[in-house]
This record gives structure tokens, C-alpha cells and sequence, in this order.
């Protein structure tokens, strides 16, 4: 079997319902669908069991939190690839696992693009992926998972941390990506369309605490103000100056304009 999609959802019936037309729409069908619900009582329930014929496995009991609920996703799962698609994100087309599938990529992580949608604006933008990924880019940011392929093997001896309530995926990119480099290939393939998510400003403080929190685990303090000091870039230009780094041609021409800005403004 080739892929294995997993869907977390805890009372977002309508989120659940636009996920699941959106995993049965695919026009591969070389996959396997897991529904790992957390008991929810908002009606979610009743539009799993209207698609109960096109999930795999399901379940809706209590849990005790996203990632334990994608544990149990991936202890199910049988596919050679992972993708967590959670109740709100949907596929952006229905060819999305054809056109991964058609790519006969073997790494260990497949990385796609996100498109952020909103519905008010109808407006939207795509993901901006690094060069390549290490540390320079977990600082601040993480992968988005919903538009991650993840061979089933790198779980073996890494779940999820379930003492983390947000940042446990990133967690789980450092040490598979930077620590134990993993392999990684990036596509164009656009995989998930994604909303606004309103998340408040109690949930982002957690999610800010969180990720400082797996960084220094990882990282002498003297490292992360290095990192902090290339954050003074935006986002875009810092990834871009990463892969002019990368080339020897454009270094040397960069190095040389820095040179000729040194002298002009001294």
C-alpha cells in the first residue's frame, strides 16, 4: 500500500467533513484512510459514519491531545508514506496523491507546498519552503505536516512527544532532519489548501514557549542568537541569501558588494 492518510479531529464536524470529501475525492486510490477522533460530541460522529465506507479504520474516544491522537493514526497505519490531513485542511485538488504518487520519490520525507486561503479576502498565498532545510530554519519556523509525506519507518522509535500540546512535530523535524538527516526531497506539487486558523493569543504564547523550548534542547544559548541575528532578515530574503551562500560564483560577487557598501558607508 502506498500511502496512509490520517486525520485527527476533535469537535470540528464541519472542518471533519470538508477533510474527509476532500481525502475520498482523490483520484488515487492506492490508499488507505484513517479517522482517529477524540470523542467528540458536536455531531462529528455522525459524518463519520456517512463515510464509514471509505474509511479504513476509525475511532472517536477520549484522548489526551493532537499528537497522541496521531500516534494512534500512526500505530494503525500500514502505507509506505504518511500524510496527516486534520479535520479544516483539505487536499487542494482531487489529482494532489495522484500527482505525488507519479513522482516516484523515495525519500524519506516528500515536502509540498501549503496554500493558504482566505475565504473573506479571497485571496491566498503558497508556502515558502528554505533551500534546503537545517537549523537555520526550525529557529522560528517548522514544516507544514498536512503537506508532508513521512515514510512510516522514521516513527519506529520516534512518536510524538505527547507531552508537548503544539510543537511536537517540530520536535520531530529537528531530530529526524538536522540530528539523524534524514533524507528530504521538496516538490511543487501544491498538497493542502488551509484557512485561517484564529488561533488566540493564549494558544500562540504556548505554541512561542513550546518551540524555544525544543530549540534549546538542541542548541547552546550562543547559537540561537546567532540564528536570531540572520531573523533580522525577513523570512523570504533570509532564504534567498542562504542559497546565494550555497553557490561559489554568487558568494564571491555578494562578498565583493558588501565590500563596495563597507567602504561607501564607513
Amino acid at each position: 500500500m502506498k500511502y496512509s492518510v490520517i486525520t485527527v479531529n476533535y469537535n470540528n464536524r464541519e472542518g471533519l467533513l470538508k477533510t474527509i470529501e476532500s481525502v475520498v475525492s482523490q483520484s488515487f486510490k492506492d490508499f488507505e484512510y484513517i479517522v482517529i477522533d477524540g470523542g467528540s460530541t458536536d455531531g462529528s460522529l455522525e459524518v463519520i459514519r456517512q463515510f464509514a465506507d471509505h474509511i479504513d479504520y476509525w475511532v472517536s474516544e477520549p484522548d489526551k491531545g493532537v499528537y497522541q491522537a496521531m500516534n494512534k493514526g500512526i500505530a494503525r497505519a500500514k502505507g509506505d508514506y504518511l500524510n496527516f490531513m486534520n479535520s479544516g485542511d483539505c487536499f487542494y485538488d482531487s489529482h494532489v496523491l495522484e500527482s505525488i504518487a507519479a513522482l516516484g520519490l523515495t525519500e524519506d520525507l516528500i515536502v509540498g507546498h501549503d496554500y493558504h486561503y482566505n475565504a473573506e479576502t479571497q485571496q491566498g498565498f503558497t508556502t515558502i519552503l528554505p533551500p534546503r532545510l537545517t537549523m537555520l530554519n526550525f529557529v522560528h519556523h517548522t514544516l507544514p505536516h498536512q503537506s508532508t509525506f513521512f515514510r512510516r519507518e522514521l516513527f519506529r522509535d520516534m512518536p510524538y512527544d505527547e507531552s508537548l500540546r503544539i510543537a511536537a512535530d517540530l520536535k520531530f523535524y529537528i531530530h529526524q532532519i538536522c540530528v539523524n538527516e534524514c533524507s528530504v526531497r521538496y516538490t511543487d506539487v501544491i498538497v493542502c489548501r488551509r484557512e485561517p486558523d484564529g488561533i488566540s493569543n493564549a494558544q500562540n504564547d504556548r505554541r512561542l514557549a513550546e518551540h524555544r523550548q525544543v530549540v534549546s534542547e538542541v542548541l547552546p544559548p550562543g547559537a540561537i542568537k546567532d540564528y536570531e541575528t540572520l531573523y533580522k532578515l525577513d523570512k523570504w530574503t533570509m532564504f534567498k541569501l542562504f542559497k546565494v551562500l550555497e553557490n561559489a560564483k554568487s558568494r564571491k560577487w555578494l562578498i565583493y558588494c558588501i565590500k563596495i557598501l563597507n567602504r561607501l558607508y564607513q
